[in-house]
């Protein structure tokens, strides 16, 4: 559904900041989240997992705590089926472990009981016995022919001979003669770096409460970015029908891509299955650290090479990617992302993705670029320092444009980089002076944006009022974006529009909310359902009037003669058309279903500003600019919250966070104590300039915004602090023991 290109309307709704829908119910305390919801006669579950990080389950005996008062039920991996697909199946056994605990925090048992005292009792009497077998946590180990092998027979085609069969992927990307850029170069910088697994850092823990017959009819309530994806996992590892499971998606309290997938959601419903009864299941805080999935950890090899007048002549980039205990496919995405930012002549990336003894590794926001874009930019950086450019025109001499071949393959179409680039070089920001040990850097970022399915319905109420159903959870603001572009269409006010998420078996299937797909696809899909209404009313309006269909119109949310020859009728509101429409042919509704193309691709530039302390190593920032395409703002609040919070949580990634192995393979930090994200003390205003490069792909130029804004962070503190400091590092988190070893080395 392409940009309307022919309709040049000022937009009355769209880009105005109006009032959260779900503001109040949230700050009184009103909304149901995940633990929230309770069932008569409810037991409570508890999870048994593994204290290894690599481990043969050698027996598993279950007798004395089915034996214990209170207890309703256990279950292990034997009461879960047995799905023919390796996608289900590797999610089934990272639910219950089979035959190996491959993490540590593997579940291996679960039990419910009448209370949670009960369910921890049951949890000690679960007698497990183990071969502990030999580990491997860090991803260039991983990659050794003598590495300790994760699992068995999990590469695929594309893996060469030669490396461990912890190598289960590997991809390339790329165009031009890479040894003719080279030699075309002034200078070349190689350099390897490295990044830590980090968590998305959501503040409400996995929750779920399940109801399953032994007749395979269920209920699910729970805290996911997708009730939908949440039905068919759990529909496959139960062996039961989708069609007998209905899911029901709470609040969320926070997702930013770790709650696209199941971990406790099928173990709640086993042991509803086994016990008759209710069962209410969450997860600790340390359960969600040691057992839910982080990102990937990395070890990336950059070289590139430029001209003394600063055009780069070839890139190129090898990226290795752990993704935990299962196979996974982020390094695609970091090998795609590497390079989009340049109009490259010679171009190359190599990704594989590699397993270790590390929990499966999920979503996060813009999944592989971050770690990608940081590499490469901070070559870029250091090519630029070396030479003495100015980093920003540099950018600029170099940026993809519309009709770049990109180094992934697409030819671009309307971007938004140079523009971003552009108001970075402009905005006041990027010329303030700086003082002592005090740094300035920036980095482009990207992402790819994505469409899929989507289903949407919209009801006129017999008041004039509109509701919109639609099946994404919201994570973004995305219902009061919804309720804007329906508010918009139909030309009424915002106030007049209500948008709901609702359940699996009241809708059409809709992908999960990811992608920074919701905005883009289910506003498409709710203007065109809106489009569907209109055409409904027009046509009885017509009727009323006795006049054809094509000559009434829609304006300003009424029906309205389309000209002098149409005839003399006065409009007929919405509300007007709403109360008569029982008399005029019954309910009027709209609907659409797509599949989304055309999400297209977004960029950013950050600008911060760090100050390093040489006596402790403790980086502060000091100020912060967020420029990105939002190709149109539907809500410039909801924009700017999201640019903010990917920066956010970049700065995190850049300075503190990181997961800690032992080496006995145990994890060190699983709690907020010792695993430390941002808190307020730790930024400063982080300002926001949005720009409006109109996606063609959409009707009123959307693209999603949702992840772009952590690409760039980990690059532009780096740079930052090189800058402040004469150091530059290449592993993340900058600690302060880190940077001031660093310095001190220097």
């Amino acid at each position: 559904m392409a940009l309307d290109t022919s309709n040049k309307r000022e937009f009355k709704v769209v880009g105005t900041r109006v009032q959260r829908p779900d503001g109040i119910d949230k700050v009184t305390g009103k909304a149901m989240y995940g633990a929230d919801v309770t069932a008569p006669g409810m037991l409570i579950g508890r999870i048994l997992r593994s204290p290894h990080a690599h481990a043969r389950i050698v027996s598993l005996d279950t007798s004395a705590a089915e034996a214990l008062k209170g207890v309703k039920a256990v279950v292990t991996t034997a009461d879960l089926s047995t799905p023919e697909d390796d996608y289900f199946a590797d999610i089934r056994d990272n639910c219950l472990a089979r035959e190996k605990v491959l993490y540590d925090g593997h579940a291996v048992a679960a039990v419910a009981a009448t209370n949670k005292h009960v369910a921890k009792e049951a949890l000690k009497l679960i007698k497990v016995e183990y071969e502990i077998l030999s580990h491997v946590t860090d991803v260039d180990e991983a990659m050794k022919a003598d590495a300790p092998i994760v699992q068995e027979g999990r590469a695929d085609e594309s893996v060469h001979e030669g490396w461990s069969q912890n190598v289960t992927s590997h991809f390339e990307f790329g165009h031009g003669d890479l040894e003719a850029g080279f030699a075309k170069a002034d200078k070349i910088v190689e350099r390897t770096f490295k990044t830590a697994a980090t968590h998305q850092g959501y503040i409400e823990p996995h929750a779920c409460l399940a109801s399953l017959g032994t007749d395979g009819r269920g209920e699910l309530w729970c805290c996911t970015q997708g009730q939908f994806l949440v039905r068919t996992k759990c529909a496959e590892i139960l062996g039961i029908e989708a069609s007998q499971l209905r899911v029901t998606a709470s609040e969320i309290g926070g997702g930013f891509g770790g709650k696209t997938t199941v971990f406790i959601e099928p173990v709640a419903l086993a042991l509803s299955r086994k016990a008759g009864r209710p069962v209410k299941l969450v997860m600790s805080r340390e359960e969600v650290f040691r057992a839910s999935g982080p990102t990937v950890s990395s070890s990336i090899d950059v070289k590139i090479g430029m001209t003394k007048d600063g055009r780069i002549t070839a890139g190129q980039a090898k990226l290795r990617y752990q993704g935990g205990a299962f196979p996974n496919g982020t390094v695609e995405f970091g090998s795609q992302a590497a390079f989009a930012a340049y109009d490259l002549e010679a171009v190359q990336t190599l990704g594989w993705n590699v397993m270790t003894n590390r929990p499966k590794e999920i979503s996060y926001r813009a999944p592989g670029a971050p770690m990608a874009i940081y590499a490469v930019e901070s070559v870029v950086d250091e090519l630029c320092q070396e030479l003495s450019l100015d980093p920003l025109e540099t950018r600029l001499k170099n940026a993809a444009r519309k009709g770049t071949l990109s180094s992934y393959g697409p030819t671009f179409n309307d971007i938004g980089l140079v523009a971003t680039l552009e108001a970075a070089k402009t905005h006041p920001h990027y010329s303030a002076p700086l003082g002592k040990n005090q740094g300035r850097g920036l980095s482009c970022g990207f992402w790819f944006n994505f469409g899929g399915n989507t289903c949407v319905s919209l009801n006129l109420n017999s008041d004039g009022t509109v509701g919109v159903v639609e099946g994404n959870p919201d994570i973004g603001g995305s219902r009061a974006s919804i309720s804007m572009m329906a508010a918009e269409e139909l030309g009424i006010p915002y106030e007049k529009v209500r948008t709901v998420i609702t359940d699996t078996n009241s809708l059409g299937y809709n992908d999960v909310t990811d992608g920074s797909r919701v905005t883009f696809a289910v506003g498409l899909a709710t203007i065109e359902a809106a489009r569907a209404a209109i055409k409904i009313m027009c046509s009885r309006v017509a009727k009323i009037w006795g006049i054809d269909e094509e000559a009434v119109v829609w304006e300003d949310g009424c029906a309205k003669p389309s000209g002098p020859n149409a005839g003399e009728f006065p409009p007929m509101t919405i509300a007007e058309i709403a109360a008569i429409a029982d008399n005029t042919g019954g309910p009027i509704a709209g609907h659409h279903e797509v599949n989304a193309d055309g999400a297209g691709v977004s960029f950013g530039v950050h600008i911060v500003d760090t100050e390093v302390d040489p006596e402790t190593g403790a980086t502060k920032i000091l100020r912060y600019t967020v420029f990105q395409d939002a190709g149109k703002a539907v809500h410039p609040d909801y924009v700017e919250g999201q640019m903010q919070g990917g920066a956010v949580q970049g700065i995190g990634w850049a300075l503190n966070e990181e997961y800690i192995y032992g080496e006995d393979g145990r994890l060190q930090n699983p709690g907020f104590l010792d695993y430390r994200i941002p808190v307020a003390s730790d930024l400063p205003p982080i300002d926001t300039v949005i720009l409006e490069i109109p996606n063609p792909g959409h009707p009123y130029g959307v693209r999603g915004v949702g992840e772009t804004s952590i690409v760039p962070p980990l690059a532009a503190i780096s740079n930052a602090v090189s800058r402040a400091t004469g150091v530059r590092m290449t592993e993340l988190p900058m600690s302060p023991p880190k940077l001031l070893k660093a310095m001190s080395e220097r």
